[in-house]
């Protein structure tokens, strides 16, 4: 089972294109297809494996805000981070697909009073994070990513 099979959904939520095929059909139609996913916008995210050193790539829903892409560490409310989000606390050091633009960029987590800004803004585009924070005692991380210059 997968990682992100293990998430459990909100009922309602579109679930046909997950994990390898999203990024597998996203890649292949420079997110013609696989960009909007259930009404929000998604990026790919390459992280380099903490343990491994392999690259890892996953889609991920995003907010713009200004020129960054802000994205949650929600796992859907699990009690332990994503694999995502501890691979790049171990190297912040990414590169991101939005649709046919690809480019290298540096991820950081947001710190208050900034992280409740953005975290606010994301609820806006996809109001389930509240959902996820309240299955977890663990404060969700809110994660911004900026173009490397």
């Amino acid at each position: 089972m997968t990682e992100q099979s293990k998430v459990t959904t909100v009922p309602g939520t579109d679930v046909s294109l997950l994990g390898a095929e999203h990024v597998r059909v996203y890649q292949e139609t420079n997110g013609e297809t696989g960009y909007l996913w259930n009404g929000v916008p998604t990026l790919l995210l390459t992280s380099k494996g903490r343990k491994s050193g392999e690259p890892r790539i996953i889609p991920i829903i995003y907010t713009p805000v200004g020129d960054k892409y802000v994205i949650i560490a929600s796992k859907g409310g699990s009690p332990t981070h994503p694999k995502w989000y501890l691979n790049v606390e171990a190297d912040p050091h990414v590169q991101v697909q939005v649709k046919a633009d690809k480019f290298d960029a540096i991820a950081r987590t947001a710190q208050s009073p900034e992280r409740e800004q953005l975290w606010a803004e994301c609820v806006k585009a996809w109001p389930n994070y509240d959902i996820y924070q309240s299955r977890t005692e663990r404060q969700i991380p809110v994660v911004v990513i900026e173009r490397s210059r």
